[in-house]
């Protein structure tokens, strides 16, 4: 049974969460929310995890942009979900940076994994292929390079 007034329950939690993968604060403090703590006792030991670097927002940005990244999603795709989970834009920015030249052969590995690496040859095909880049997040500049014959 849980107290929702206990500090060292609420930071057992945390840890627990923390032990199976990085999470925001924000992912954080709305399961300890769900569990049933107080407000101020969740504060508190999201402050305490912090302080002893348990816990890192920057740390959580960094891992789960590289986790995306790998699954072939796209800048824009990545910069939604941190925000939706509480990442500040100045912090995602500094992981994301949708300019990057890298973002091209991201897009160009997934649409190759997705549909070969035979290139569009009718317009109906070419549609389909920018719709899956652009639902996976890549901008259309990045889009338009992948489906070209100069890719790099």
């Amino acid at each position: 049974m849980i107290d929702p007034s206990s500090q060292t329950q609420a930071r057992r939690s945390a840890i627990n969460y923390l032990a199976i993968r990085e999470h925001s604060s924000l992912e954080l403090r709305n399961k300890l929310l769900r569990k049933g703590f107080e407000e101020a006792v969740i504060e508190k030991v999201i402050i305490q995890l912090q302080l002893d670097n348990l816990q890192s927002d920057e740390r959580f940005a960094e891992s789960y942009t590289r986790m995306r990244t790998d699954k072939g999603y796209g800048p824009l795709s990545i910069q939604q979900e941190l925000q939706r989970r509480g990442i500040d834009r100045d912090l995602f920015t500094a992981f994301v940076d949708a300019s990057d030249s890298a973002w091209i052969n991201i897009a160009c590995q997934a649409r190759e994994i997705r549909f070969g690496q035979k290139l569009p040859e009718n317009k109906r095909e070419l549609a389909k292929q920018a719709r899956f880049l652009e639902n996976r997040g890549f901008t259309h500049s990045q889009i338009k390079v992948a489906l070209s014959e100069k890719i790099l």
